[in-house]
C-alpha cells in the first residue's frame, strides 16, 4: 500500500486509506504527517528522558502543538508545508540533544534530507510501524487525543491563555507512544489520562474565550444575506475573527460566518461590528457548493477545509495558522501577531455579494453560562415532568448519507426532551422546528466542538443541584456523532469524567481493534447507534 491512514470517521471500509485519503489527502502528505508526529515523538523522548524544564523551550511547545493541529483531518493539504515543518521541527529536536546522549529511541536521532529521504523513512514509521493491533489501536487513540487536545491549546494560547501542565502531559503522552515495555492496562490508563488533560485543555480554552470575548449569550442568527460584497470565515479561532472585523471597519465589506464558526455570533463582543452580519451555509462538508454560491473570498482559520472542486473556487481561499493547501495564500502574523487581511478585503471588493440560499434565523449561545443562569427554570422543568429527558447529541457532522440517522432522531424524540449539542452535529437538525418547551428551546447550541466543555459542566452542575452520587443518575443520554480527532479528546474527557453509555456514531471508530473496543464497552458501555425507534426506545427505556 502507498500509504496507511484510519484517524478519521470516513476512512475507507472502515479500516483504512490505502491509496488516497477519503479527506482528499495524497500520498506524500499523508507519509509527511506520519513522520512529523514521528519527529514529535522523539523530541518528546529527549525531553522525558533528559528531564528538561519545557518552560525553557516555549517556542518548542507552541510548535509541537501547531505540528500535531496540522496532521488533524481537513487541515492541511500542503505537502511543501508539511516538508518545511519538519525540518523546522528536527531542528528544534537536535538542538536539544545532548553530545553525551546515550539510549535515545531512533526518533530522536535519524537524520534526513531530500524529500526523497523523507518520504523513505516515513514509510518505516507509520501506524502500521506498530505490530501487535492492540498497542497499536491503544497508541493511535492516544495519539489522536493529543491532536484534537492541541487544537484547544493552540486557541487558547493565541488569546494568551497557556497550561504548562497540558504541554508537559503532551510530551509524556508522545514518548510513552514509543515505549515498547508499556502493557496494553497501561496504554488503556494513560488514554483515560489523555481525557483529564483534555478536561483542563477545554477549560483552559473556555476561559480564553469568555475573558476575552464575554460568555456567549442567547442570540438570534441571520441566515440571509445583504447586498454588499463579503468574506466568508470557517473554522475556529475567534482571534482572527476579531482582526478580520476589525480590519473591514469602513470598507463597505461583509463578514459572515460558516460552519463551526457560527457560535461566534453569541459572544457579546463581536456584536458592536455592524458589518457581522450573520452565517452562510452550513456544516464543513457543504462548503463543496456553498463556496461557488457565495461567490466571495474564505478565511479558513483551523480545519475543515475540503479540496476545492474548481479553481476559480480555490483562488478565493486563504489560509492561517495550521491550515494549508496548495496554491491558496497562507497569511502568517507579524512578531505582535497581527495578521494583515488587506489582500482579502480588496479581493472581496471585486467580486459579487453572496447569492441568498436560505432565509430566517436560528438561535445559538446556549454555553454553560447562559443555561446555568436558568438553572431554576430548568430544574423547575424537570421537577414538574416537562422535560423527561437531555439528550447530547454534540460532535461532528459529515458526508455519509448515515448521518440522517442525526436527523431522523432528533424529529423522532418525544416533545418533552431537550437537545443539548456543540459542533457541527447541529447542523443536522438545528434548522427544524422542533419548538420549546415553557419557553426553553428543544435545542440548546453550547457552541463549537471547542465548547463541548460545557456540555460537561451543564451535566456536573445539575448532578449537584439534584444532590446525585453519580452523573450517570440524570435523566442525561449521549448520542455523539464523531468525524475527527477533537471528536476523539471530547470522548476521552467525557469517559474521564465518568459518563457511561455513550452512543457513538455513525460508525465506531476504525482504529479501535476488536480487543480494544471490547473493553470500551465492557468498562464504559460505549455503544454504536442502531434503528432511531430502537435507539430512542432503548434510550426512554421503554
Amino acid at each position: 500500500m502507498s500509504m496507511f491512514c484510519y484517524q478519521c470517521q470516513e476512512t475507507a471500509k472502515n479500516t483504512g486509506c490505502t491509496v488516497r485519503g477519503v479527506c482528499g489527502k495524497n500520498e506524500e502528505v499523508a507519509k509527511l504527517q506520519d513522520l512529523l508526529i514521528y519527529t514529535l515523538k522523539g523530541i518528546a523522548d529527549i525531553v522525558i528522558k533528559n528531564k528538561i524544564d519545557i518552560s525553557n523551550i516555549p517556542d518548542t511547545n507552541h510548535q509541537v502543538l501547531n505540528s500535531l493541529f496540522m496532521t488533524i483531518t481537513n487541515a492541511n493539504f500542503d505537502g511543501d508545508a508539511f516538508e518545511r515543518q519538519v525540518k523546522k521541527m528536527l531542528g528544534y529536536r537536535d538542538a536539544l540533544v545532548d553530545k553525551n546522549d546515550s539510549g535515545l529511541h531512533d526518533a530522536a536521532t535519524f537524520a534526513v534530507g531530500s524529500r526523497e529521504e523523507m518520504l523513505d523513512k516515513a514509510s518505516t514509521v507509520g501506524v502500521l510501524a506498530t505490530e501487535n493491533e492492540d498497542v497499536r489501536s491503544l497508541r493511535e487513540l492516544i495519539i489522536y487525543g493529543l491532536k484534537g487536545m492541541a487544537a484547544y491549546m493552540e486557541h487558547a494560547a493565541n488569546l494568551g491563555k497557556k497550561n504548562i501542565e497540558v504541554n508537559e502531559f503532551i510530551y509524556e503522552a508522545l514518548a510513552a507512544t514509543l515505549d515498547d515495555s508499556m502493557t496494553a492496562d497501561e496504554l488503556v490508563a494513560l488514554t483515560l489520562k489523555t481525557g483529564e488533560y483534555g478536561v483542563k485543555s477545554m477549560a483552559l480554552l473556555d476561559e480564553a474565550n469568555t475573558s476575552t470575548y464575554g460568555h456567549p449569550e442567547i442570540t438570534e442568527v441571520n441566515i440571509g444575506v445583504r447586498n454588499n460584497p463579503a468574506i466568508l470565515i470557517s473554522g475556529h479561532d475567534l482571534g482572527d475573527l476579531e482582526q478580520l472585523l476589525e480590519q473591514t471597519q469602513g470598507t463597505g465589506v461583509d463578514v459572515y460566518t460558516h460552519g463551526e464558526m457560527l457560535p461566534a455570533h453569541s459572544y457579546p463582543a463581536f456584536k458592536k461590528y455592524e458589518n457581522f452580519v450573520g452565517n452562510y451555509g452550513n456544516a464543513w462538508w457543504k462548503q463543496i457548493e456553498e463556496f461557488e454560491t457565495f461567490r466571495g473570498p474564505i478565511l479558513f482559520t483551523t480545519n475543515c477545509i475540503v479540496p476545492p472542486k474548481s479553481e476559480e473556487i480555490r483562488k478565493r481561499i486563504f489560509t492561517t495558522n495550521s491550515v494549508g493547501y496548495p496554491g491558496c495564500p497562507h497569511i502568517v502574523p507579524n512578531e505582535e501577531g497581527k495578521k494583515d487581511f488587506s489582500e482579502i478585503i480588496e479581493l472581496a471588493k471585486t467580486l459579487e455579494a453572496p447569492k441568498q440560499i436560505e432565509e430566517g434565523t436560528i438561535i445559538g449561545g446556549f454555553a454553560h453560562n447562559q443555561v446555568l443562569s436558568l438553572a431554576d427554570k430548568v430544574v423547575d422543568a424537570i421537577k414538574s415532568g416537562a422535560i423527561k429527558k437531555f439528550f447530547v447529541m454534540a460532535g461532528c457532522d459529515g458526508r455519509m448519507k448515515s448521518r440522517d440517522y442525526y436527523t431522523e432522531f432528533a424529529k423522532a424524540l418525544p416533545k418533552d426532551t431537550i437537545i443539548l449539542t456543540a459542533g457541527c452535529a447541529k447542523y443536522r437538525y438545528n434548522k427544524l422546528p422542533l419548538g420549546d418547551i415553557g419557553g426553553i428551546p428543544r435545542v440548546l447550541d453550547a457552541g463549537q466542538c471547542n465548547d463541548s466543555y460545557s456540555l460537561a459542566l451543564i451535566a456536573l452542575k445539575l448532578k449537584e443541584v439534584f444532590e446525585l452520587d453519580d452523573v450517570n443518575e440524570l435523566p442525561i443520554a449521549f448520542n455523539i456523532a464523531w468525524y475527527e480527532q477533537k471528536a476523539v479528546i471530547v470522548l476521552l474527557a467525557l469517559l474521564y469524567l465518568g459518563v457511561k453509555d455513550i452512543h457513538l456514531g455513525p460508525t465506531l471508530p476504525g482504529f479501535l481493534s476488536p480487543n480494544v473496543a471490547k473493553v470500551l464497552v465492557e468498562k464504559f458501555g460505549i455503544a454504536g447507534i442502531g434503528t432511531v425507534e430502537d435507539d430512542i426506545n432503548l434510550f426512554l427505556g421503554e
